[in-house]
């Protein structure tokens, strides 16, 4: 596993808020928890920190909801909301959870591990949320957020 649950869960709890967005509803929480299969208070956790940086739109009371326009879901990137909830410690930590590990200090699969999380910063930076949720929309029935 790459990255941690509540990562997991924003990228799809995200990826739900575009979908609801483009059916021109907003989603609650609940609706976003039952959809991804996760807790709803741990679901509220992470929606309010990717609120705070700005990759999500909220709004309060009734009829409110999250929002993620088409215009802002291609400018997020997977790369954003991994870094809001897990920082860079996927490009950074050691494969093998050494401590001890770098480029001075090399563990066993250090140096191929480097190339591997090089081409996950590039895959993560080049992919919007946009580009998924269309590619899970146009393959309805074959995907399911829940985990």
């Amino acid at each position: 596993m790459m990255f941690s649950k509540a990562c997991e869960y924003g990228i799809r709890a995200t990826l739900q808020i575009a979908q609801f967005t483009a059916a021109d509803q907003r989603a609650t929480v609940k609706e976003i928890a039952e959809a991804i299969g996760a807790p709803e208070a741990f679901t509220a956790k992470v929606l309010q920190k990717l609120v705070r940086d700005g990759h999500i739109g909220s709004m309060k009371g009734p009829g409110g909801g999250f929002t993620l326009t088409e215009s802002r879901a291609r400018k997020l990137t997977l790369s954003a909301i991994v870094k809001c909830i897990d920082g860079d410690a996927v490009y950074t930590q050691c494969a093998l959870g050494l401590p001890q590990c770098s480029d001075k200090k090399p563990c066993p699969v250090h140096d191929q591990f480097k190339e591997v999380r090089e081409r996950l910063r590039t895959m993560l930076e080049q992919t919007s949320v946009h580009d998924v949720a269309m590619g899970l929309g146009a393959k309805a029935g074959a995907f399911r957020l829940k985990g």
